[in-house]
């Protein structure tokens, strides 16, 4: 079971221009005291054929965790379009939410993005250049993809440890839905 479970994540500011800032209000319950400070990173994915276009948007430290429940808003800027091949940024992409806990991913939230031009004539006839200002992203916020992964909480009870060490063949995706699929389907990663 895991210390940490994600409750809701609510996206503000959505749909809107590309180059708006990212606002996701988080709220998270923690089950059992945490020491040290969990990791919240969001990441946007450039290219689906070439990971090198990913970009590390935002990564914020909140901690130590009592147990309680918990809310904040992650406020990230907008990837930068310039590091992103022209030809990938209309279209569908993935935007994802991860936690860390002690340098451990214990959860992944994914969210498919489709990026288009606001105007219905830029999008039936597509200028040569890119009007990066005139492109609207819209955050398909009603179906995330859900990744949890197994991580010990509490290193230091060695002797006793609670859960097993993360590895990919642990995860368990779940739907918007709150289902895990079924066993012999693949968990994907979503990267």
């Amino acid at each position: 079971m895991s210390a940490v479970n994600i409750t809701n994540v609510a996206i503000l500011d959505n749909p809107a221009a590309f180059l708006n800032p990212f606002q996701f209000e988080i709220s998270y319950e923690c089950l059992t005291p945490l020491k040290d400070d969990l990791e919240w990173k969001l990441i946007y994915v450039g290219s689906a054929e070439d990971e090198t276009y990913d970009q590390l948007l935002e990564s914020v430290l909140v901690g130590p965790v009592n147990v309680g429940n918990y809310r904040f808003v992650l406020q990230a800027d907008p990837p930068d379009p310039s590091k992103i091949r022209e030809e990938d940024i209309i279209g569908v992409t993935v935007l994802l939410l991860t936690c860390s806990y002690l340098g451990q991913e214990f959860i992944r939230v994914g969210y498919y993005v489709n990026n288009d031009y606001g105007d219905e004539q830029l999008r039936e006839e597509p200028p040569p250049k890119m009007l990066i200002d005139r492109v609207q992203r819209n955050i398909l916020a009603d179906k995330p993809r859900v990744t949890k992964f197994p991580i010990n909480f509490h290193p230091e009870n060695n002797e006793h440890e609670e859960q097993p060490p993360p590895s990919p063949e642990r995860a368990t995706e779940i739907s918007a839905s709150g289902e895990e699929p079924p066993a012999a389907l693949p968990v994907s990663s979503l990267a």
